[in-house]
C-alpha cells in the first residue's frame, strides 16, 4: 500500500512538471538585461543610459535579430541594480514576436521613472537576475544576463561565488562596460574595467562583451551587442569586443 502510494505521488508529480513544460512558451532566447544605476552614474550618464537601451530595443536591425530565430521570438526583461540591497525589476517577462511589441517595450522604458542608489553590487545583481528564470512560464535553449555598468563589484556577495552560482544554472552572462575618465567618488577612473569584466563577471558558452567608451557611445555598443547576442552570433571561446568593430 505504501508503495502505490508513494508511486502515485511520484506520477502526480511528474505529470505536474510535464504540464508546465506543456505550458511554457518556446523563445530562442530568454534575455535578462541587467542595468546599473549606481550613484557613480550622474543624472546625464543615466539619460543617455537608459536612452540607448531605448534606441537599441526599437532598431530595425535589432527587432530583426529578435524575429530571426527559429522560433521567430524571445523573452526579455530589464532590470536595475546597484548595492546589495537594491535590485528593481522595471520591466518584467515580455515577449517580443513582432516590431510592435519591440517598440511597445521601449515606449514602456521611456515612461518608467528612474533611480539611484549607492554602491554597486554586481554579485547581488546577477543573483537576482538568474532567480528570474525560475519557473517564467518560457522554454528555450539560450539564458543570457547582460551587464552593463560603469564600477566594480563593491559590495554584497563574493563575485567570483555568484558567477559560479549562476553559470552552475546554465544562464551566460554577457558584458556591457562603460569605460571612462571619470574618477568615480574620489576614486581614480577605471580605465581597466573591461579587464575586470572579462576576468571575473563574464562567464558560459559563448561570453562575450562590447566596450562602451564612454556613455555617448552607449548607444552603439548596445545596438551591437544585442544584435550579437540574440543572434547567438557568438564565438566558441570567451573574447572581449570592442564598440568599434561592430559599429557599421
Amino acid at each position: 500500500m505504501l508503495r502505490l502510494a508513494a508511486g502515485l505521488v511520484v506520477a502526480v508529480l511528474l505529470s505536474i512538471g510535464l504540464t508546465q513544460r506543456a505550458m511554457a512558451l518556446d523563445v530562442d532566447v530568454q534575455l535578462v538585461l541587467a542595468v546599473d544605476v549606481s550613484r557613480s552614474i550622474d543624472e546625464d550618464e543615466a539619460k543617455l543610459q537608459r536612452q540607448g537601451y531605448i534606441d537599441a530595443i526599437s532598431d530595425k536591425n535589432v527587432i530583426l535579430a529578435m524575429l530571426s530565430g527559429e522560433k521567430h521570438r524571445i523573452a526579455i526583461a530589464y532590470v536595475e541594480w546597484a548595492g546589495s540591497a537594491y535590485q528593481q525589476t522595471i520591466i518584467d517577462w515580455t515577449v517580443i514576436d513582432s516590431p510592435e511589441a519591440a517598440r511597445r517595450f521601449a515606449d514602456k522604458l521611456a515612461e518608467a521613472p528612474r533611480s539611484a542608489e549607492m554602491w554597486t553590487s554586481i554579485s547581488a545583481g546577477i543573483l537576482y537576475c538568474a532567480a528570474k528564470f525560475e519557473n517564467n512560464g518560457f522554454e528555450g535553449k539560450r539564458k543570457v544576463i547582460d551587464v552593463s555598468g560603469d564600477g566594480r563589484n563593491n559590495s554584497g556577495p563574493d563575485m567570483a561565488t555568484a558567477r559560479e552560482a549562476v553559470l552552475s544554472k546554465g544562464i551566460a552572462i554577457n558584458g556591457l562596460p562603460v569605460v571612462n575618465d571619470r574618477p568615480n567618488f574620489g576614486r581614480p577612473p577605471e580605465k581597466d574595467l573591461d579587464i575586470y569584466y572579462e576576468q571575473n563577471v563574464i562567464g558560459g558558452p559563448g561570453a562575450f562583451m562590447i566596450v562602451a567608451k564612454d556613455f555617448s557611445d552607449f548607444t552603439r555598443a548596445v545596438r551591437a551587442k544585442l544584435i550579437r547576442e540574440i543572434s547567438d552570433r557568438t564565438p566558441t571561446v570567451t573574447k572581449t569586443v570592442d564598440a568599434a568593430e561592430l559599429r557599421e
